[in-house]
């Protein structure tokens, strides 16, 4: 089956800072696919360009078989696009915004369906200026669904919303892709990526350093778990610490946060009674511990050293 979105060899610059540096992508039709990575890694500049909005110093681009220089009419009317931040006439209504963007279209969706799955019907004559930024945020990504696109690009579509405005946009999503549509995301929330992506493709300098689905990436950890804690300031730390810490039965690495260790455990019924064992015979205390399952945070620190929001 020909790829939904396709580029390789793609580099984009700024003067002498290297945006995106030889990246490679192929995303199938009905896929989510989730691009993460911190500020500056380069994703934003990719997708801009896979939606004709920036043009590539290098490299190849395809969208649905076609491309940007010889096709660019023909695929504005098939994309939906979600910029990280978006402008609207705040004197209109939320039906006359959509009303003006299905305008764009040869074809498209009935803006009362479109109200339907975004659950703004009780909002249809509202103007924009009165939304609230969930609702905001929902009316942009039914701008870029009226036009019953096969490709749906969404920059960041959650950023800054609280966590029931963030499940609702969700819901969108899943309902695009239940109709056969192909979505290319960019996010910083690990979960935002985890529930919605069938791949994710890690990015850093402008290059994919991985790329896989989500529980996959993980596996290569080694490890499904993750303990942090915390020494009592008190106590001190002892000599050759992080050397101690990788000893433990149960754990595969250990790596210094702030303030505090950071240790990715195999086995958490086998770690945690080491770690309190340790602390016993070396007279320490803890003023912290928590335990949680190993995310696609710790697949990006464990080959970058960095977290995914660092810059």
């Amino acid at each position: 089956m020909p790829s939904a979105v396709r580029c390789s060899g793609l580099v984009k610059r700024y003067g002498d800072v290297v945006a995106v540096a030889g990246l490679d992508l192929d995303i199938a039709p009905g896929e989510c696919f989730g691009l993460l990575g911190p500020n500056g890694a380069g994703k934003t500049t990719t997708i801009e360009v896979l939606e004709g909005l920036l043009e590539p110093d290098a490299g190849e681009v395809q969208v649905l078989g076609l491309r940007w220089a010889t096709d660019g009419d023909a695929l504005r009317q098939r994309l939906g696009i979600h910029l990280q931040e978006s402008q609207f006439d705040e004197r209109l209504s939320v039906r006359e915004t959509l009303d003006l963007f299905r305008s764009f279209y040869a074809a498209g969706h009935a803006v009362d369906g479109v109200l339907a799955l975004l659950g703004l019907e009780g909002k249809a004559n509202t103007w924009v200026s009165r939304l609230s930024g969930g609702q905001r945020q929902r009316m942009a990504i039914g701008c870029s669904l009226v036009g019953k696109p096969d490709v749906l690009f969404l920059d960041e579509p959650t950023t800054g919303l609280d966590p029931q405005a963030r499940r609702q946009v969700w819901e969108i999503v899943d309902r695009f892709r239940g109709r056969g549509g192909t979505v290319l995301l960019t996010t910083h929330y690990m979960d935002e990526a985890e529930v919605l992506s069938d791949r994710v493709a890690v990015i850093d300098n402008g290059r994919v350093i991985a790329c896989g689905p989500p529980r996959e990436l993980v596996s290569t950890l080694g490890a499904g778990h993750v303990i942090a804690f915390a020494l009592d300031p008190a106590a001190g730390e002892p000599p050759d610490f992080a050397e101690g810490l990788e000893a433990l039965p149960g754990v595969r690495s250990a790596r210094r946060e702030a303030g505090g260790w950071s240790l990715t455990a195999s086995s958490l019924h086998t770690a945690m009674p080491s770690l309190m064992r340790l602390a016993a015979d070396g007279g320490w205390s803890l003023s912290s511990l928590t335990t949680r399952t190993a995310t696609l945070e710790d697949v990006f620190v464990s080959l970058t050293g960095r977290h995914l929001r660092d810059g």
